[in-house]
C-alpha cells in the first residue's frame, strides 16, 4: 500500500524520498505538490499522511515539526533599480505596486504609500504565479515571496533580491496527531537525519501527545532544499579524543612528587655575626 505525501510548492522533498526508497522499499511513496491553500486540508480529507507545509497554518488536531526557514525576497522586472542592490529595504519598497494581498505582506503594507494614500488600484487578473511573473516581468509591480517561490517560477527577464526586514518563512511537516503510525514516524527520522539503526520509538517521541508539537529546527537553507543532517563525528576526532582521555589518565595515575625548595637566585641566608654583642678591646 502507498504512502502518500504533499509538499507545498517551493519545498524539494526528493532528499528524503529518496532516502525513503532505499530503506522502505516495501511501501511505495506518492509524492504530490499542493497550493498553498490546500496544504492541510489534503490531511484532513485524506489525500495525504503528511504533508510538508508553509507556516502559518490552522493546527488544531495536527502535530508540527519545524524544519527550516526561507529568506524573503523581492521579484522586480529586469531593468528595476533593485538589480543593482545586493539587498533592499522596505522602505524602498514603499513606492511600489504590490501584486499580492498587502495582508500577505504586512511589513510592507504598513509602509506603502498607495495603503496611506488610499491610491491603491485593483489588482489584474492572475489565476497563479506564473502569470503573476508575467505582470512582474510587464513592470506592472512587484512581489514578495519565499526565496524558494522566486527561483521556481523564475525567468529571465524579472530580477530578484533578498529583502532585509521581512519576516522568514518556516517550512514544516504536518499530520494528524491521531493518525500517527510507524511510518510516519519512520519519515519523520529521515526528515531530521537519523540513521537506519535509530528506532521508530525515538523519531516520534516529540510529536506523541500533542496536538501541536515542535522540535529543534534543523539549519535554514533558503533555496528550499532540504537542510543537511548532523555531521557525523570525524574518525580522526574520535582518535584525538580517546588520545586525550589517554593522557588524561596517565597524569592522574602518577604518583605525587614533592617539589624541593630551592632560595630565590642571587639571594643568601643572613648568618649571625659570633662577635657581636662582646665588648672590644679584649
Amino acid at each position: 500500500m502507498s504512502f502518500f505525501i504533499a509538499f507545498v510548492a517551493g519545498v524539494t522533498p526528493t532528499k528524503w524520498t529518496r532516502i525513503w526508497g532505499d530503506r522502505r522499499p516495501d511501501v511505495p511513496l506518492t509524492v504530490f505538490r499542493t497550493e498553498t491553500a490546500e496544504q492541510i486540508a489534503v490531511l484532513h480529507d485524506g489525500r495525504a499522511e503528511l504533508s510538508l507545509v508553509r507556516l502559518p497554518i490552522d493546527d488544531t488536531n495536527l502535530s508540527v515539526i519545524n524544519l527550516y526557514r526561507e529568506i524573503p525576497v523581492v521579484v522586480a522586472s529586469k531593468d528595476h533599480p533593485i538589480e543593482q542592490a545586493e539587498t533592499v529595504l522596505l522602505a524602498d519598497l514603499a513606492g511600489e505596486h504590490l501584486l499580492q494581498n498587502p495582508d500577505d505582506v504586512p511589513e510592507w503594507r504598513d509602509l506603502a504609500d498607495e495603503v496611506r494614500d488610499g491610491t491603491r488600484r485593483p489588482l489584474p487578473p492572475m489565476r497563479d504565479l506564473d502569470e503573476a511573473m508575467e505582470q512582474v516581468a510587464a513592470g506592472v509591480g512587484i512581489i514578495i515571496v519565499p526565496h524558494s517561490i522566486a527561483r521556481l517560477y523564475g525567468r529571465k527577464d524579472v530580477v530578484s533580491r533578498p529583502v532585509t526586514d521581512v519576516a522568514d518563512t518556516q517550512i514544516a511537516l504536518a499530520w494528524l496527531t491521531r493518525e500517527t503510525t510507524d511510518d510516519i514516524e519512520e519519515f519523520i527520522g529521515i526528515v531530521r537525519g537519523r540513521s537506519k539503526a535509530s528506532s521508530r520509538t525515538d523519531t516520534g517521541t516529540a510529536a506523541d501527545g500533542a496536538t501541536s508539537a515542535e522540535v529543534e529546527e534543523a539549519p535554514a537553507r533558503s533555496d528550499g532544499r532540504p537542510p543537511k543532517p548532523p555531521r557525523k563525528p570525524r574518525k580522526t576526532d574520535k582518535a584525538k579524543a580517546a588520545a586525550k582521555a589517554i593522557r588524561v589518565a596517565a597524569a592522574k595515575a602518577k604518583p605525587a612528587v614533592r617539589k624541593k625548595t630551592e632560595s630565590s637566585p642571587g639571594r643568601t641566608r643572613p648568618t649571625k655575626n659570633p662577635n657581636k654583642g662582646k665588648s672590644r678591646g679584649r
